[in-house]
């Protein structure tokens, strides 16, 4: 597995040796011990997560705090989706960055988001089937939101044609300002 290093600190792209022919491919999408490996340390997950949206849907950017704050393992099998990390642990180096990274069936990358992170994606492709492991439990009680058109952000979303469709709490979020950020640092 290759793994990349992003400009905030935690959150990597991964990508797993794919061996295709003419049949199709295989792929190892979870192994534990490389995980681990990769991470340097252990994570435990504990839920698995697969939605599927259409074109110019924008799920996000969600976070969960804590005691039932997060880490994620993204991945989209099928379509294609711009996906992005925010940093929102106050006193990190990267608190208010971001990065994006496009995440497809074809690409076959993963994201990995530590607790901390507000994450969301915009379908690129006329649908997109994303899966994602959690490491701790949906609380809808603890579920936090931050505009995705935060000018603050200043986050640079693909053009696709359309405007971003949103659910009506994603387009209601507060900006970064609003929100009661992560303590610590990475």
């Amino acid at each position: 597995m290759k793994v990349t290093k992003t400009a905030i600190d935690g959150v990597l792209i991964l990508e797993p040796k794919v061996f295709g022919d003419a049949r199709g491919f295989f792929m190892e999408s979870f192994n534990q011990k490389t995980f681990t490996e990769a991470l340097g340390s252990e994570v435990n997950f504990v839920q698995d997560n697969h939605s599927r949206s259409t074109k110019g849907v924008l799920r996000g950017l969600h976070y969960q705090k804590p005691p039932h704050a997060q880490g994620k393992l993204v991945r989209v099998t099928q379509g294609s989706a711009y996906d992005v990390a925010v940093d929102i642990r106050r006193g990190s180096a990267t608190f208010g960055q971001w990065v994006g990274v496009e995440l497809s069936g074809e690409n076959h990358r993963q994201l990995w988001l530590p607790p901390g992170m507000a994450h969301w994606f915009l379908v690129t492709s006329e649908s997109a089937d994303f899966l994602y492991k959690t490491t701790d439990y949906y609380a809808p009680q603890a579920e936090g939101c931050v505009l995705w058109s935060d000018p603050v952000l200043g986050i640079t979303w693909p053009d696709v044609g359309m405007a971003p469709r949103l659910a009506d709490k994603d387009a209601a979020a507060p900006p970064l300002s609003g929100v009661i950020a992560f303590e610590g640092t990475a």
